[in-house]
């Protein structure tokens, strides 16, 4: 009824007209994101679209389908570009865990067991984190990675010098808990 090819769909909910071809012919299924933008971009509910519909079903029981306006385009461009950076973060978050235990298990076949690195990977994880979320996020996610990094960093110092039993470090990280806190609080002129 809305008069789009199997092109003109894919493209307005940035997928290939193989795709769409594909969920037609049942050889796949779109995942529940792919399927809210298509009850969007057609007006109707996921649940319509989950639902068998009996032939010759009355024309006033279907839903009216209508073409996605401007700004439902760019707001389901926004949805998927920020699902996108999601994923980035969480593999360049976990390609750090990854180094990680690669770094663990070569040092294990060596015969030397160094468990710190699990360490040392907290604060260079929120690090990534934080750079990440500084160009696509929300600020206030900083002063949470900002804090994770603080501690972090404290425990991996500790670590090093483990042998010498400076507990105390950890009293540094108070204040400067607080100063990052206050920090967050100077206004700027960002929205």
């Amino acid at each position: 009824r809305a008069h789009l090819t199997q092109a003109e769909r894919g493209e307005k909910i940035s997928y290939t007209d193989k795709a769409v071809s594909r969920w037609e012919r049942g050889e796949a299924v779109p995942d529940a994101y792919v399927l809210l933008m298509i009850a969007e971009l057609f007006g109707v509910t996921v649940d319509y679209l989950l639902h068998e519909h009996p032939e010759g079903e009355e024309d006033d029981t279907i839903p009216q389908l209508i073409e996605i306006a401007p700004d439902d385009e760019k707001r389901l461009a926004e949805k998927k570009k920020k699902k996108n950076h999601f994923i980035i973060e969480m593999i360049s978050f976990l390609s750090v865990w990854t180094l990680a235990l690669g770094i663990f298990i070569v040092l294990s076949l060596t015969g030397r067991l160094f468990w710190q690195v699990f360490i040392y990977a907290i604060p260079v994880s929120f690090i990534v984190l934080l750079v990440l979320n500084s160009v696509w996020g929300k600020k206030i996610y900083n002063f949470f990675f900002i804090s994770l990094i603080l501690w972090g960093i404290l425990l991996s110092l500790y670590l090093i010098f483990l042998k010498y039993n400076l507990w105390m470090i950890f009293l540094v990280g108070a204040p400067a808990q607080v100063i990052v806190a206050f920090a967050f609080r100077i206004q700027t002129g960002e929205k």
